[in-house]
């Protein structure tokens, strides 16, 4: 692994030359790595962006890569605009990260109404490029945090801690080629897109509104070895026909609990591939990984790591110190990002049982039963157990009696044979399993078979108590 101070002397254009045959693959178009080590996507303008804040606000990954890629070393901060990102809160980012420049793919006009009178629109088409800056800057990275209510915190990082937890491989016999379900204008999809250009490795990225079946069938067109999502994305991919239309030797999960059913799918799914499963946050940075085909990790894992990362359970929650982690949030009035101690409190709830720590779900996400905490992801990973369960949401309905009860919409493998032919007797199964591994008030009141369910852009399940 590099040291920090390696990291810290080079850009993302440093690992984009060598002549190597990598691409990153958009839904419609394809771009050389190799084209863009000589040349520029924002038409000439790149001078006029060096020093500045800029706002990359395109529509689409593959635009936004190719600024990222432009921008970092030039820019003195680079603000990562998500595409959920409401329209309401853009003026408060546009203060609060002193933003002077905005970089589109022709949508916005930013010197409208949103009071930026620099607006530079970034085209996949690449010219040739005179001179870089001659000026190398330390270029800022700041994320929006996700799952959040109401306006998203802004998270500053350095590229040294954003890469922090990534080893640069030996050349391999056998190409790579990346892909990852998240976007990379996420903390997650953002790790896989530095893991390509550092592998020296082609990038496919997702599109938004593209069928899960065209995605997975591109996928295995551009022979997809490592790919990652989380674990709701993944039980999509399991729900298609297309699921083996690609072939991975790497399989990844992160964002989400990754509980023993959906690994032990995967494996099934792709017996060829290691699945493992990582935890990082976006202020927290890159924890760790697990590579041994089981849920949680090590209890020994707590303390400090060989990579540098320090980790501790209080009062129930994961807390992270490394280098890996963000710089502050960014804002008037912003709250510390890390204790005292340089802890940074996850608030993720973590269970200790047979001396492996499991993940049981978020400290501000537990439903109160007549006093009485139920974490959702708990409930989850029982339901999923039963074989003819893919995925489920277990989520809050009001009780006028205890306030609340827990109730869960489940998708069945399949749904239309499953429903029609077992109906009651399927959810007195599912009802049953919950008894058997769980406390009574843990117990859905009501069970409700569902279609599918809704997955936030960070590829997340929406959450929604009602």
């Amino acid at each position: 692994m590099l040291d920090q101070a390696a990291r810290r002397a080079e850009s993302l254009r440093d690992w984009i030359g060598g002549g190597v045959d990598r691409h990153l693959h958009g839904r419609e178009t394809s771009v050389a790595l190799a084209d863009l080590a000589h040349g520029t996507c924002l038409g000439g303008r790149l001078p006029e962006l060096a020093g500045r804040s800029v706002l990359i606000a395109t529509e689409d990954q593959l635009t936004a890569a190719l600024a990222l890629i432009e921008l970092d070393g030039v820019a003195r901060r680079m603000i990562l605009c998500p595409p959920d990102l409401a329209t309401e809160h853009l003026p408060r980012v546009i203060a609060d990260a002193d933003v002077d420049a905005v970089v589109t793919s022709g949508q916005i006009d930013a010197s409208g109404e949103l009071g930026v009178r620099l607006h530079v629109v970034c085209h996949p088409a690449i010219v040739p490029m005179a001179a870089l800056p001659a000026e190398r800057r330390d270029t800022e990275w700041v994320m929006f945090t996700s799952g959040t209510s109401g306006a998203p915190k802004m998270v500053v990082h350095t590229l040294a801690g954003l890469t922090g937890a990534i080893k640069r491989n030996a050349p391999r016999e056998s190409p790579v080629v990346w892909a990852t379900f998240y976007d990379i204008r996420r903390y997650g999809g953002l790790q896989i897109f530095f893991r390509a250009l550092i592998d020296r490795a082609s990038l496919v990225l997702s599109s938004a509104g593209e069928p899960i079946g065209d995605h997975l069938a591109r996928l295995g067109a551009h022979g997809v070895t490592h790919i990652s999502g989380t674990p709701s994305h993944w039980r999509r991919v399991l729900m298609s026909p297309q699921a083996r239309a690609m072939a991975p030797r790497y399989v990844r999960l992160s964002g989400e609990i990754a509980d023993q059913t959906v690994l032990d799918n995967l494996a099934a799914t792709y017996p060829q591939a290691q699945v493992g499963h990582a935890y990082a946050s976006t202020e927290a940075g890159v924890g760790f990984d697990v590579n041994d085909g089981r849920a949680g990790f090590p209890q020994s894992m707590l303390g400090r790591l060989p990579s540098g990362v320090e980790m501790k359970v209080e009062d129930g929650t994961l807390r992270i110190r490394s280098e890996r982690t963000a710089l502050r949030y960014l804002g008037a009035g912003a709250p510390a990002l890390a204790d005292r101690d340089g802890f940074v409190d996850t608030g993720d709830l973590v269970e200790l049982r047979d001396g492996r720590c499991h993940f049981v779900g978020r400290r501000n996400g537990a439903i109160n039963v007549g006093g009485l905490k139920v974490n959702p992801e708990e409930v989850e990973a029982v339901i999923n157990r039963h074989p003819d369960v893919r995925m489920s949401l277990v989520r809050a309905r009001k009780s006028p009696i205890t306030g609340a009860l827990v109730v869960a919409d489940v998708v069945l493998r399949d749904a239309r044979e499953g429903e029609k032919a077992r109906g009651d007797a399927l959810k007195g199964e599912i009802l049953q399993l919950c008894r058997d591994g769980l406390a009574r008030h843990k117990v859905p009141a009501a069970i409700r078979f569902v279609p599918a369910l809704s997955v936030a852009a960070s590829g997340k399940l929406v959450r929604q108590h009602a």
